[in-house]
C-alpha cells in the first residue's frame, strides 16, 4: 500500500470525518453522517483507493 495523501491533505480527511461522524452521533445529520469513517480511515492510513485508481497524488516525498 503505497502512500498517496500528502499532510494537509490527510488531516482535512480525518477533521471531516470526525465532525460527520460527530454531528451524526449528536442527531444533527441522520444516520448517513456515519459515513465520515471513510475519509477518517483513508487519512489515518494515508492512502485513498480513488486517488489510486485516478493517478493522483498528493504526497510530496513519495511522487515518481
Amino acid at each position: 500500500m503505497k502512500v498517496n495523501e500528502g499532510a494537509i491533505d490527510r488531516g482535512l480527511r480525518i477533521v471531516a470525518g470526525l465532525v460527520l461522524i460527530g454531528l451524526a452521533a449528536t442527531g444533527t445529520v441522520g444516520a448517513w453522517g456515519y459515513i465520515g469513517i471513510i475519509p477518517l480511515l483513508t487519512g489515518a492510513i494515508g492512502m485513498c483507493p480513488i486517488y489510486s485508481l485516478l493517478g493522483i497524488n498528493t504526497c510530496p516525498t513519495s511522487r515518481g
